[in-house]
């Protein structure tokens, strides 16, 4: 701290001896006030940062003129005339001014420490030095980097100061600047600006030049934060400086095919880089300019500017301040009775008396209201601090400048219609945006507006601008919008660049919710090829209404009703040859079963439960076992009768004896009956869901385990092939009593109806399963009534003399002759 004091106070004593030596005439730089504003304008700019070896000030005025910046210095001196002209705001008090022309970033110290000197030191934290300064305020700077290098200076000892043009994020927070405020607008506002823009003309594939500075950078990072979420992709971006290679910049622009560059760089920046496109015949591209170069006068008018495409801009609004115009053509009149005034402020030489005063009017407007605003904003607060009234003000209270802070804080006063105010973070809590087109004759015409209080709203006029080429708005994009029904497949780093492939089958794209991955629909829903929705499957399976499950369930039930019909005949007839050599009393337990067996039918129709899969197979797995095994008892007996008794009479005792007929059908019974307690214990058929088979259908039936139910399956199998075997040994029995070629007909015809049956399995698939599977069934069943049991009933029907024992004998006589023979 004692070394900062000492380099200070070398650096003022400079600047004194400078000041004796200078005549002691009137200052564009100064105005004796009873309290003063401090000022930091970048009259002259230094765009070239030199190496150098030791501490040592700048000649400003060496440097390059700024008009436009001239012009705001000039406002800042028109706008204290102004207030002390006015005997409202601050009667009986005088502002004055300390004016510092701030070209350098860096070399300007020796003038911005003169600005917070009291007594000529600076003493941070001393309140006999605040008592003695008429310093309460300093309105400045123009650019972010040169404010971020003296801002520090003020913030120490809370020194409000009041920027107009400094426009970078970081002056937001007020634990770094708390005595910073500014009535321009931060960069993330016209970052949003910016974005609206871009949405509105629907350009997502743009590039970023920028000053490489605090202010370009902030404004880099700014937009790279909003466009995260949106469609918008940065292609290309560049910090520009007087190094810059324009010709590779325009060439890398040039490859990645992006046609809108956003400009946000201050005017002697965006020159370089407009005149350089101009020179290196840059064609067809959209140009956004930001605020702080969008009202340029003369790049507007250059030659050739017509070549490099449209040109849009941010801008505030053309507001005419009443008055200033006559104070310039006052001031110019005066100046050229002066023509050898000197400045009295230390280093100052404003060497700026070659514009004329329509030059200074005419130039570029921009920030102008800011300056207008910040000096009616420091007065504003004077006014509060001192108590005025329409009379006089208290000049007895100290006007400290932290009290001037708070006041300013506290603003809220209408200026040329706008109210101005600060938000919670220095901020303007009020103004707009213009939109503006440089048109054909250099000017930047108004043709939209974007407006932040009490509510954002954005409006542009279309059929102002004229673009470019034929006309139309112009595209910039990386990969052009997939149709519907497609996903982008990103190519490269770059969202917007992709490549487009149509969903599959069974997928869609949501282009809301993510554009780049087809989403798969759920179980219950289908799409087609290239949708952007799913629909609802439709549940299938066989409803009971269905002509086919009707017409199956009416046989089931006339078997029923035939077989309760043949027990009928059968049982009025049951002392008669023809029942008895049927099987007597095993003919009711085969009809009785076969009936049972026809209750799976009813449960291939309707929405499969657990209870249906259940009972769709296990009644005819089960009964039906016992009429195969009563089929095999019936044709064993028959050929034990005429085949094996006569060489095998025990087998025939010891099967009477013990009534095998009826061992044979109980260890079937026991033994299907233990294999599908044993097979739907392990793994009972379940309702299942088949949504693979057709894309817009859910397919309701039965799954079953083919391993579960191999056993009874087995056993079925092994009581056809035994009763067709027995049956097939006794096929040349008497032909009017062969028992036996009516069993073998009757299970050659099974078979066959479960060849089939299969077969058309594997060809049709879906809730005709069930058809054909109920179908199976009931053509089993029928076919031994058909076969078996109808012939029987004709005989006793019809053909009663058949019926008869003597009958029966005979034909068992004419055989056995036949045999012996």
């Amino acid at each position: 701290m004692e070394m900062t004091r000492v380099l200070a106070h070398l650096y003022l004593l400079g600047c004194l001896v400078h000041t004796l030596k200078k005549a002691a005439t009137a200052s564009q730089f100064e105005l004796a006030g009873d309290y003063l504003i401090g000022g930091l304008f970048d009259i002259h700019h230094e765009n070239e940062r030199l190496p150098r070896e030791k501490p040592e000030s700048i000649t400003c005025s060496s440097r390059p003129f700024i008009l436009s910046s001239y012009r705001r210095f000039q406002l800042m001196r028109f706008s204290v005339e102004e207030i002390n002209n006015s005997t409202r705001l601050l009667p009986n008090v005088s502002l004055g001014y300390k004016i510092l022309d701030l070209c350098s970033d860096t070399q300007n110290f020796p003038g911005v420490f003169s600005l917070i000197a009291g007594n000529r030191f600076i003493q941070p934290w001393n309140d006999s030095q605040r008592a003695t300064s008429k310093m309460i305020t300093v309105v400045g700077s123009y650019t972010s980097s040169a404010t971020l290098s003296v801002a520090p200076l003020f913030m120490m000892d809370f020194f409000p100061m009041v920027s107009y043009g400094a426009a970078s994020s970081v002056f937001s927070s007020k634990k770094k600047f708390p005595s910073f405020l500014r009535t321009v607008h931060p960069n993330k506002d016209v970052i949003e600006v910016v974005l609206a823009i871009l949405q509105e003309f629907d350009w997502r594939w743009v590039s970023f030049l920028h000053i490489n500075d605090d202010y370009g950078r902030d404004g880099r990072d700014l937009f790279i934060r909003e466009i995260e979420h949106t469609e918008i992709c940065l292609g290309y971006t560049k910090g520009l400086d007087q190094n810059t290679n324009y010709s590779q910049v325009f060439q890398n622009m040039q490859s990645v095919r992006i046609h809108v560059a956003i400009v946000f760089a201050p005017e002697w920046t965006a020159e370089a880089l407009i005149k350089a496109a101009i020179k290196h015949k840059v064609t067809n591209k959209v140009w956004i300019a930001g605020d702080a170069w969008s009202l340029h006068k003369e790049l507007p008018k250059e030659n050739g500017i017509e070549n490099i495409g449209t040109v849009l801009g941010i801008a505030e609004p053309k507001m005419a301040i009443p008055g200033f115009s006559d104070f310039i053509h006052s001031f110019k009149a005066r100046s050229q009775q002066d023509e050898g005034m000197q400045e009295r402020f230390c280093s100052q030489t404003c060497n700026c008396s070659s514009p004329t005063a329509e030059e200074i009017i005419n130039t570029d407007p921009s920030f102008n209201f800011p300056v207008y605003s910040a000096v009616y904003a420091v007065a504003h607060a004077l006014h509060a601090v001192l108590q005025c009234d329409t009379a006089s003000c208290n000049r007895n209270i100290t006007a400290d400048p932290h009290r001037i802070l708070k006041e300013l804080w506290n603003s809220n006063f209408t200026l040329l219609n706008q109210r101005v105010q600060f938000d919670e973070n220095g901020d303007p809590y009020f103004g707009s945006y213009a939109i503006v087109f440089w048109n054909e004759t250099g000017d930047a015409e108004r043709v939209g507006f974007y407006s932040y209080h009490p509510s954002n709203q954005f409006v542009i006029n279309r059929t102002k601008i004229k673009w470019h080429g034929n006309g139309s708005v112009p595209r910039s994009v990386c990969s052009e919008e997939c149709e519907s029904g497609f996903a982008k497949k990103l190519v490269g780093l770059h969202r917007c660049c992709f490549n487009c492939e149509k969903c599959q089958a069974g997928s869609y794209i949501n282009n809301t919710a993510n554009p780049y991955i087809c989403s798969n629909c759920s179980k219950t829903e289908w799409s087609e090829e290239g949708s952007i929705s799913c629909h609802q499957r439709v549940e299938d399976y066989m409803l009971f209404s269905h002509g086919g499950a009707v017409v199956i369930m009416l046989g089931a039930l006339a078997f029923v009703g035939l077989a309760a019909a043949v027990s009928v005949l059968f049982f009025i007839n049951y002392d008669t040859p023809v029942v008895k050599s049927a099987g007597g009393p095993m003919c009711f337990l085969i009809l009785g079963c076969l009936s049972l067996s026809s209750v799976s039918i009813f449960f291939n129709f309707g929405k499969p439960t657990t209870a249906f899969c259940i009972l769709q197979f296990l009644p005819f797995q089960f009964f039906f076992t016992v009429c195969l095994a009563c089929f095999v008892v019936r044709s064993f007996q028959i050929v034990c009768i005429f085949k094996i008794a006569k060489k095998f009479p025990n087998i025939l005792s010891w099967w009477m004896k013990y009534k095998g007929q009826w061992l044979v059908i109980c260890v079937a019974f026991i033994s299907q009956a233990l294999l599908l307690i044993i097979s739907y214990s392990a793994e009972p058929p379940n309702p299942h869901s088949d949504a693979e088979l057709h894309p817009d259908k859910i397919i309701h039936q039965c799954g079953h385990n083919f391993n579960t139910i191999l056993g009874p399956l087995l056993l079925k199998s092994l009581l056809v092939i035994l009763s067709f075997g027995f049956s097939y040994v006794g096929k040349d029995l008497p032909k009017n009593y062969n028992e036996a070629k009516a069993i073998t007909f009757c299970l050659l015809l099974l078979i066959i109806i479960w060849i089939i049956s299969i077969t058309t399995h594997q060809l049709y698939s879906g809730k005709s399963v069930q058809v054909i599977y109920a179908m199976a069934v009931l053509c089993s069943i029928y076919s031994f009534l058909f076969w078996y049991f109808l012939p029987k009933c004709y005989i006793i029907m019809f053909q009663p003399q058949k019926n008869t024992q003597q009958y029966f004998q005979s034909l068992i006589r004419s055989y056995t002759k036949i045999v012996t023979q």
